[in-house]
Formats: structure tokens, sequence, C-alpha cells
């Protein structure tokens, strides 16, 4: 029996399979480039970084980001138990310290005896079974070896990194700090909030609007799914005045203290590291140039004097047609006929947008690999399950139109009875995914699989 297995990145879907397959006593070598090589979004070398938000999602199980976590706590996922470590405040989301998180997934990963790292590109798929977890900024000879493998073109979709301001240079006698609706307050709030008024926010959108931002490449233009993943403020505010207050300047659950009345409009800050020294703009993924964005973010009442560690940044990410490739276990079903070893795609390169969903498929992928490599048959997740749902997606979806998705329970079957209530209705399906999940949870045990996992 081969008990040899490649994962190929080292990001959240990478540390998560390899951590899956290792503890289950399967020898792995897991490649990651940084720092060889470097990305257009990564600053460090460490495993994991998070590059975008440093959020993943809301906790509780109602929401459909919950209860994918909840799901991934249950099988064991590393990555959750990390993230949970390495917690801020965050109200109702789990947000994390973005350094305390890669720091305590490397190390988890560098010092297990049954991996080893190695820091060096990979240019060609080696042989063996092999898994695939480049992510979305996988690199262009990667790339062109997935195409040559797969018969596929390369779709693209786009992502842009949201500024973070230091937390000292927040004017705190216009921004107030609260949570919507008052969720998770402590010490008055979670959330930094910068209130605009009506004449401010109109101000601010025309600013926004003329701001000369970073010209696109050619290839760039012709993409019609430009943007949509995770859409930057400039063009948000192009879709119309109010687009932004609509979105994520929405004012709503919150009463500015100064006035006792809810704002025209409301830019939060979410904090960004366990310090609380560093504050990230939510919803402000931007291409506007850096100088611009100082220029026009320093507008946003609060934020006149602010001073930005890091700015809004726009990346190409990178994706394959998962329906035509893919089955429901992540497992490539038709490799090249030269071939004979399998291989799994994780993570965002799948489909499944996000953090949490991109770490998802890498715990299924690493669990699929060893099952195959001890001659058991591959776990197929119910699709009433957060995590079953979103791989009968991206192996079931049309082809000609397929985006990558993130987790919510419009992907998962109706109940068997109408519940009008939506609350009511997240509950349902919260409880029947957990029931549903249930077998699988008792089939691992039973098999000795099942692990757990303390960060």
């Amino acid at each position: 029996m081969n008990s040899q297995l490649t994962v190929i990145g080292g990001g959240l879907a990478g540390s998560e399979a390899a951590w899956q397959a290792a503890e289950r006593g399967v020898r792995v070598t897991l490649y990651e480039m940084r720092p060889i090589r470097r990305t257009p979004a990564h600053v460090s070398d460490r495993l994991a970084e998070l590059v975008c938000s440093n959020s993943m999602g809301a906790r509780p199980i109602d929401r459909a980001m919950g209860l994918l976590k909840e799901e991934m706590r249950r099988l064991g996922s590393l990555i959750i138990a990390c993230a949970e470590a390495a917690a801020v405040p965050a109200g109702g989301a789990l947000a994390v310290d973005r350094e305390t998180f890669a720091e305590r997934v490397t190390t988890w990963i560098a010092e297990h005896p049954n991996i080893e790292l190695r820091r060096q590109e990979v240019t060609r798929i080696p042989d063996g079974p092999v898994i695939i977890a480049t992510g979305p900024l996988t690199s262009d000879a990667l790339a062109e070896e997935i195409v040559a493998l797969t018969g596929q073109g390369r779709l693209y979709f786009f992502d842009a990194m949201a500024p973070i301001v230091e937390a000292e240079s927040i004017n705190m006698e216009i921004a107030f700090r609260a949570s919507r609706y008052g969720r998770g307050e402590q010490d008055g709030g979670d959330y930094i909030n910068c209130p605009m008024t009506e004449g401010e926010y109109n101000a601010f959108v025309d600013a926004l609007l003329s701001a000369e931002v970073i010209p696109l490449r050619d290839f760039e233009r012709e993409d019609k799914r430009f943007f949509e993943a995770c859409l930057p403020v400039e063009v948000l505010a192009a879709r119309g005045r109010e687009a932004l207050a609509f979105g994520p300047l929405r004012p709503v659950g919150l009463t500015d203290p100064r006035t006792g009345r809810r704002p025209h409009a409301v830019v939060q800050l979410r904090q960004d590291n366990l310090a609380a020294t560093l504050y990230n703009m939510v919803g402000f993924q931007t291409n506007l140039r850096w100088e611009e964005q100082k220029r026009v973010f320093r507008m946003i009442p609060g934020l006149e004097n602010a001073e930005f560690v890091r700015y809004g940044q726009m990346h190409r990410n990178t994706f394959i047609n998962s329906p035509t490739l893919l089955d429901a276990t992540l497992r490539l079903r038709s490799p090249a006929s030269s071939r004979q070893s399998p291989i799994w795609f994780a993570g965002q390169i799948t489909g499944t947008e996000g953090y949490v969903g991109s770490a998802m498929g890498g715990l299924v992928a690493g669990i699929n690999a060893v099952r195959f490599l001890r001659g058991q048959p591959p776990l197929v997740f119910p699709p009433t399950t957060m995590i079953g749902a979103l791989l009968h997606y991206i192996s079931h979806a049309d082809p000609k139109d397929f985006q990558p998705m993130k987790a919510n329970f419009g992907l998962m079957p109706p109940l068997e009875k109408r519940v009008r209530r939506k609350r009511d209705r997240y509950q349902a399906y919260a409880r029947r995914a957990l029931t549903d999940l249930q077998p699988i949870l008792d089939e691992l045990e039973a098999t000795g699989q099942l692990v757990t996992a303390a960060c």
C-alpha cells in the first residue's frame, strides 16, 4: 500500500489537507513556493496567511458560515481550531489575529512528524497521489500544467484587499464603538463605526467615483466576471448612488451616540490583531491608487488623520471549471490517459469561495486521499450538510455559467415541511445538517479515523 501523499500549496486548504492526512498516519510532502517565489498578495512566508479580510464569518450555526465551521469543527479541522485560538473580538463573527493564526498553523505543520515541508515551486505535477491546493494565486507554470492535464482553459475572477488603519489614528470623538443591534458587545462594542450624514456620504461617493484607479491589463478588461467575487468599493459605488448605503455602509442596527439617531451611512472597522492596534475597513476592498486611497478615505468622518498600515490591493485569482472536472469527493474525474495515480483539488481553485470554504476542501480532500490509500470508499457528504451542499454545487453546477460560491442555505435541499420565518428555517437547516453529519462521524470513529484538532 502506498502511504505517501503529495500536497501542493501551503494555504488554508493545503495546510488542512496535509494535517488531516498526516494525523491519520500518512507520510505527506507539502510544497509551498513562498518565500522562494512570492505572490502578488502575500507578505510573509507563513503557511495559511490571510490576505483579504481577517474574518471567517458568522459563529452561530443558524448562519451558513457558522454551520460550515461547526461541521468542520466536529470533523477535527486544524484551521478552525487555530482560528479559535487566535480569535479577536468581532461581535457574532469569528475574526482572527492574522499573524498569530498563521504562526500557529505553520508551527503545527512544520513540527508534525509525518509532514515534510518543502519550500520550492512545483511546475510539474509529481507522480503518485496528489492534492492540488494552490489556491487562487496558482503560479503560471503550474496553471499551464493543470490546463495540459485537464484540457480546460483557465478562468479568472478578481479579488481585492481592504485597507488596514492604526487604531490610534482613528478620531474617537467622532467614531464610536458598537455592534449592530448590540450583538456581542463588550467594552462598548466590537466594531468602530464612522457615521456619515447624507451630505458627507454624497461628497464621499463623488470623490470615490472620480478617484484614479490602477489601470487594468487587456485580459482583465475583457473578463466579464470582473470583481464579482469580492467587489471593490468604487465598482459598487458606480452601480448607484445609494449602493454603498445599502451595502457595506448600511447603517441598520446602529445609533450615533452624538445625535441619538441612525446615521445616513456608517463605515465599520473591525479589529485586525489581538493587540487591537490595527483595524480593517470592512467591505473596503479597492483598486484605487494608494495616494487616492489616502485622500478619499480620509474624507470619512473619524478617519481624517488615519494612518494606513496597508492599502487596498487587487490581484488575479484562478479557478478551474469544477463541474466538468471534479466529483463530489474533489477527485479529478478524468486524469490524463498516461497518469494512473489520482489527483484531488482543494480550496478556492475549485470554486469554494472564502477562507472557511477553502479549508473545508482541504479537509475533505485530505480525508479522501487517506481512504484511497487504505483501499476504502471515499466519503460523500450528503447535500443536506453545508459541506455536502458546497461540494455538490461545484461538482454539479452548469459548467457554462460556473462561478465560485460561498456557503449559503440556498444551496441546500428544501426542508420536508415549510418553515415561514427565516431564522426558524435556518435553524431547521442546521439541525438537519448536524443530524445527517453524524453517521459520517460515527463511521470515522468506528474505523479510527476521527481526529481531534487542538491548536
